[in-house]
């Protein structure tokens, strides 16, 4: 068997989410299906995250085990020539990798970005794809108060009652929130694993604190709750993206060759 390392990106809009489902059509069950069409075989895809519907990714990694060496190159092409025809998915890279390579378990690091569209006019091209938020938003009161929550917590309070983690401490190494271009807000965050609907929920709360209904105080609060009511409201999919993650270097690749 050869295992391939697949980059994706793709917007989640017409998705039930990453992961296979029964009530819809997955960004997995896209490329199971064209992955069939290209190599003839019925294949597991297996992504570094399970993003919700609505989320899109710049940067979601998954791998899959093909019977056949294929250069990398032929496997992308293949795959996108097939995918354009769906629409909404892209294969960026497609890479030969050692057989214990795992998009999930392999990742050291997962970095996502949430896009808020700050501005009184409602989002037209950019429909589907930021959280329109018309009232002024205070962005260094946003950042000094996402700071308060950096280092390992228990983030029961922001994340979902339906979440199945047996774990609610996650480390957040990363919570930045600045001016992005034409009138946007983005909030980064990066960690090893995140919890289900937990930038979501962060995202939600620390837009209370930059409308100033919260405080830095109310937000440190709300952590140390561990109550899932104390959360802010949820933020919705649209603006949410898994733009990269992080593996250990020098993870042994091998190239393939055509045959």
């Amino acid at each position: 068997m050869a295992r391939f390392k697949l980059t994706v990106e793709y917007d989640g809009a017409p998705f039930c989410g990453w992961q296979r489902q029964d009530n819809g059509f997955s960004v997995q069950a896209a490329l199971e299906a064209v992955l069939k069409e290209f190599s003839g075989e019925d294949v597991t895809v297996f992504g570094a995250g399970r993003t919700d519907a609505g989320v899109h990714a710049t940067g979601q990694v998954c791998h899959v085990d093909l019977s056949r060496e294929w250069p990398g190159d032929t496997v992308r092409d293949a795959l996108n020539a097939r995918l354009r025809e769906a629409g909404g998915v892209i294969v960026i890279s497609a890479e030969r990798v050692a057989d214990g390579f795992d998009a999930r378990f392999s990742a050291r690091r997962r970095h996502y970005l949430y896009r808020i569209l700050n501005r009184r006019p409602p989002p037209s091209l950019l429909k589907g794809q930021v959280w329109w938020v018309w009232k002024p938003l205070d962005v260094a009161a946003m950042d000094e108060a996402a700071k308060r929550l950096l280092g390992t917590h228990d983030f029961t309070t922001f994340r979902s009652t339906h979440c199945q983690a047996k774990n609610p401490v996650r480390t957040l190494d990363r919570l930045d929130v600045v001016a992005g271009p034409g009138q946007e807000v983005h909030i980064h965050a990066s960690a090893q694993s995140f919890l289900h609907n937990q930038i979501r929920s962060l995202a939600g709360s620390l837009k209370l604190v930059g409308e100033h209904r919260w405080s830095a105080d109310d937000l440190v609060s709300a952590l140390q709750a561990r109550d899932r009511k104390r959360c802010g409201p949820v933020a919705p999919p649209d603006g949410l993206y898994l733009t990269e993650v992080d593996y250990t270097s020098g993870m042994p690749v091998r190239s393939a060759t055509a045959t």
